[in-house]
């Protein structure tokens, strides 16, 4: 990694441990354009690609399995190098920095439709999804460990995953609101998601560069209070080592649990909701109901937020959780032409989504602490890169079932009406199934071990490490 970036401007700001609102705001802007590419792509890319596109549903679920796949492999040699290259910038800010424009061009491309036949235009699609996942990676999961770099307090640790999730949720109700608005200007459907990826495009990098400028004064404050030891070389574990207390982190493994099913559960849903509302509910446009539920989970987090400080992670958990399973069995049972009802039920969806948002995110840096004071070492990338990793090796075989289901139900490519079979499995995807996932992530939390007393008991001991290492 090059060594010599430009030293950013740095100004007067509070003691090392105590962030102020602006540096939060910019730290939670980072997140921004992964939530728009994220958003679009979750609620949009499998409909493009088979009625903008024009590929079979299978080939389309195909497209979207190779690509979270390498998703899932880049992700652990990102965090793995991130850990270990240091430069004048830190460990994080460099990838961030040099990924962030081909993030956005990449994704583009993506939105392309090329004159080629089924085989030409799937190869096109993985390699574009392939090499958008490869940026996405580069940007997104050095600056997600910065959370536990900027900070090592249990609440606001909690407080920074909301700035960081709500500004998500920006960026993902902007590339819905967007897409309201093209749609309104521009008939052809391949020129409106064009139009919709290139502004997406542009709109996610510039946070990335605000997140950047933005945090790394903090960033900077913290470690020179609580520097990360750089490791001799002959004292470093191995790398197949680490994996083994990765996955002997029993913590580690029920957050992995409860984030890859509560996401499964999101990520099918947020794929089948174009269908569900254009085949079943008789809606022209499908990006409303969606903005209705990622508009109103922005302020919801802040109240899962609340709800966490006074019943726990896993409390504000079984809540939220608990009464998205409603919701999604109300969207199972309504009918055709209960316009207002769908509306009510997205809306009251957002609870729920926001719970998958942040509790999962905001309990992973504790298990950080638990690790390093288990091992004497932070691997804070490696952690970030695993738990992702498992979620998108999850989500990609979700994401490809939802493409097989729709293919043998004989839902038809470019087509206005559908059989009813195909509005069955529609359906099923849109109830049964995302209940199943939720109320396993409901279980697995049940094992997590690390409560808010536990956190202090390990802060305290840390602190007592670090003191006399220092002597």
């Amino acid at each position: 990694m090059a060594q010599d970036f430009p030293q950013p401007p740095t100004s007067p700001s509070p003691a090392p441990g105590k962030l102020s609102f602006r540096a939060k705001l910019a730290f939670g802007a980072g997140d921004m354009g992964a939530g728009m590419t994220s958003n679009l792509i979750a609620f949009s890319f499998l409909i493009f690609l088979t009625s903008a596109a024009g590929l079979d549903p299978l080939i389309a679920g195909t497209v979207l399995l190779i690509g979270k796949v390498w998703d899932a492999v880049n992700d652990p040699m990102v965090g793995y190098l991130s850990d270990r290259i240091h430069t004048r910038w830190g460990r994080r800010y460099p990838w961030m920095f040099l990924g962030a424009l081909p993030f956005g061009l990449t994704f583009f491309l993506m939105w392309l439709v090329p004159d080629l036949g089924q085989t030409g235009k799937f190869w096109y699609y993985v390699l574009t999804s392939v090499l958008f996942q490869v940026f996405f990676t580069v940007v997104n999961l050095p600056y997600t460990t910065l959370t536990a770099e900027l900070s090592q307090d249990y609440d606001e640790r909690t407080e920074l995953t909301a700035f960081r999730l709500a500004s998500s949720l920006v960026g993902a109700i902007g590339a819905l609101a967007l897409g309201l608005v093209v749609t309104q200007f521009i008939a052809v459907e391949q020129q409106q998601y064009l139009a919709l990826g290139g502004l997406c495009a542009v709109l996610s990098v510039l946070p990335i560069f605000w997140c950047i400028f933005g945090t790394y004064p903090f960033a900077k404050r913290q470690l020179q209070a609580n520097p990360v030891l750089i490791e001799d070389p002959s004292t470093r574990i191995p790398f197949l080592a680490q994996l083994k207390i990765v996955f002997s982190n029993r913590a580690f493994l029920v957050i992995v649990g409860i984030y890859m099913f509560s996401w499964l559960a999101l990520q099918a849903t947020a794929s089948i909701i174009p269908f569900y509302v254009t085949f079943w509910m008789g809606i022209d446009s499908y990006f409303l109901p969606a903005l209705l539920v990622q508009g109103t989970a922005i302020p919801m987090m802040f109240v899962v937020n609340l709800i966490s400080k006074r019943v726990g992670k896993q409390g504000a958990f079984y809540i939220g959780i608990g009464s998205w399973l409603i919701v999604q069995m109300g969207l199972f049972f309504l009918q055709p032409g209960q316009t207002a009802a769908l509306y009510l039920l997205c809306m009251a969806a957002s609870f729920g989504v926001a719970t998958a948002y942040v509790v999962p995110w905001a309990m992973l840096p504790d298990v950080i602490e638990l690790d390093e004071l288990q091992t004497g070492q932070r691997r804070e990338g490696i952690f970030y890169a695993f738990m992702t990793l498992l979620q998108k090796f999850g989500l990609a075989l979700g994401l490809f079932l939802v493409g097989a289901a729709l293919e043998g139900s004989g839902f038809v490519s470019e087509a206005v009406q559908q059989p009813d079979s195909a509005l069955t499995a529609i359906r099923l995807f849109m109830g049964p199934l995302p209940m199943l996932m939720l109320i396993a992530s409901m279980i697995i939390i049940r094992f997590y071990p690390i409560t808010r007393h536990v956190h202090e008991e390990m802060l305290l001991k840390l602190a007592e490490r670090r003191k006399q290492s220092a002597q």
